[in-house]
């Protein structure tokens, strides 16, 4: 049965990037301060001590500063507004970078992908088959539970581009989410052979980076051909209507386009020529990925002609295969962390709107953020 959670709390900051993140730091203090705790703790179980910590987490600093150097001077104001070290604010927007080269370098240049039940199921409808011949983009984001605790909604007022709206974990600079331009992201797992192969720029970052674009070309640009340290999945749409997924490998993206009006994304490689150049290694820790996207698809294409953002919610809603499902509900992962689909994220660009169900498995609330207006809570789907 459903249950009443606290929905995710929400600041809107602007001025420069150091008082953008002074705000931030400031108005989300508690869920900053814990977000850096969950993280920090893998570092110190693998027996990082302060100096290590500070060597590791530097060289992400430095490859962060050559993107985008304000990017550091966002995360140094969010450090100084929540009181939480600024190596620590680094190490949440590189996390997935950082906690991997530690087990690297603790496993004697083994590489390993940190807590592998980072699952994620992602979806766009596009107009033409959308009831109001708007694009509407979503996804399922699955990972530690304890993340309904650390993450946030944050909006941002730019003087320098436009405005924009991003689901993420607090201390963080961005995950999904959709700008005044009408940009949309989601992101998801995937996991192939070259990865750890190169350094590159945080998965986080390169979100950022597309939320900031007032084209959706530069958007496209941003994602296809920044060179990355692992693979992901970003799933890019516009308010224009266009909507395309890259499957990326660190030196290399392969787009797919929608079919039959709809994307839908998993955990797995789709596109042939990808699986044509490399070796998908994910499965042992998503085998789930392989029903997920397929049961969205199938529910979208159930739903009838037209969709609306209701038939998107009840698709990400669907438990088959429970726990191992595309809604999942808290349940043991093979790290030994508590995995959980954290959150539900609907995004209507055109009205400049995200919905978003903190622990869908347990709660069918919703808060809407918008980028003009203020949180307003929905009534249980």
């Amino acid at each position: 049965m459903a249950q009443a959670i606290t929905p995710f709390p929400f600041v809107s900051v602007s001025g420069t990037p150091y008082e953008r993140g002074r705000q931030y730091g400031a108005g989300l203090r508690d869920r900053v301060v814990a977000s850096a705790r969950l993280y920090g703790k893998t570092l110190d179980e693998l027996g990082y001590d302060s100096v290590g910590k500070t060597r590791l987490i530097k060289r992400f600093a430095t490859q962060i500063e050559g993107f985008g150097a304000h990017y550091l001077e966002e995360m140094r104001g969010v450090a100084d507004g929540s009181g939480v070290a600024f190596e620590d604010i680094v190490m949440i927007n590189a996390r997935t970078e950082v906690i991997a080269q530690a087990r690297r370098e603790k496993d004697a240049g083994i590489a390993e992908v940190p807590d592998p039940d980072d699952g994620c199921t992602g979806a766009v409808i596009m107009p033409e088959r959308s009831v109001t011949g708007a694009l509407i983009h979503g996804q399922n984001w699955d990972w530690r539970a304890e993340c309904a605790e650390t993450a946030i909604v944050l909006r941002v007022r730019r003087d320098d581009g436009p405005d924009f709206l991003t689901f993420v974990e607090a201390g963080g600079l961005a995950r999904c989410g959709l700008n005044a331009a009408g940009v949309a992201i989601t992101a998801n797992y995937l996991e192939s052979e070259r990865d750890f192969t190169q350094t590159g720029v945080p998965l986080s970052l390169i979100r950022r980076k597309v939320l900031e674009q007032e084209h959706f070309a530069l958007a496209m640009r941003a994602v296809a051909t920044t060179p990355k340290t692992c693979s992901n999945n970003m799933m890019l749409s516009t308010v224009q209507g266009f909507a395309i997924d890259f499957e990326c490998a660190p030196d290399e993206a392969f787009p797919v386009y929608p079919s039959d009006g709809l994307i839908v994304h998993a955990n797995h490689w789709t596109s042939p020529v990808a699986l044509a150049k490399l070796r998908d290694t994910g499965i042992p820790s998503v085998p789930e990925s392989f029903y997920r996207d397929w049961r969205v698809r199938k529910l979208l294409s159930e739903a009838g002609g037209k969709l609306g953002p209701d038939d998107l919610k009840a698709a990400l809603f669907d438990t088959f295969g429970t726990p191992y499902s595309v809604c999942r509900p808290p349940r043991p992962g093979s790290g030994g962390n508590l995995s959980a689909t954290v959150s539900m994220v609907i995004m209507e660009p055109a009205n400049g709107t995200m919905e978003v169900a903190p622990l869908p498995a347990l709660n069918r609330s919703f808060t809407r953020y918008s980028l003009t207006e203020d949180p307003v809570t929905l009534a249980a789907f």
